[in-house]
């Protein structure tokens, strides 16, 4: 019986400490969430709504600048307010964007926005030809967030 308590505790004890895996997770489901939230905003509001991704961040604007007039409030009226979200979104509680660990990479996205019927535009230069991926990735785990063109229909 000690013995298996022993190769539990050795095994379960380290899954427990590590947090990357969790961290992935939480910082993918946060991206297709604000995603999601900025296609259905643009079509409820019949507004072009700007997704900011810069790696380390995913902020929704009214505006390509994200100028301070222009952030979207979050809906419940604050982001989560923790120390990596302050830290990437210029400590504001009050705009929709959530940051994650230094341990957390995003990668496969450059700057897009809905236009008012929901459909996704690069802000540079012009609509999808093929789907968006993007990638959460730490501690060995990764995770994708899709966003189909035409549509705009985030899915995972």
């Amino acid at each position: 019986m000690l013995v298996i308590a022993g190769l539990l505790a050795t095994f379960a004890v380290n899954r427990f400490f590590q947090r990357d895996t969790f961290d992935a997770r939480s910082a993918s489901d946060q991206v297709a969430s604000i995603v999601r939230y900025g296609q259905k905003l643009a079509v409820a509001q019949n507004r072009p709504v700007f997704v900011r991704i810069d790696g380390k961040s995913v902020a929704l604007c009214f505006d390509a600048a994200c100028s301070d007039a222009q952030k979207v409030v979050p809906p419940a009226g604050t982001n989560s307010g923790s120390k990596n979200t302050l830290l990437a979104c210029s400590d504001r509680r009050n705009w929709l964007c959530e940051g994650w660990p230094s341990t957390v990479k995003l990668t496969g996205g450059a700057g897009f926005y809905f236009d008012p019927l929901g459909r996704p535009y690069y802000a540079a230069y012009g609509d999808f030809s093929t789907p968006l991926v993007l990638t959460v990735a730490a501690g060995g785990q990764q995770y994708q967030v899709n966003v189909a063109p035409e549509t705009g229909y985030v899915y995972r």
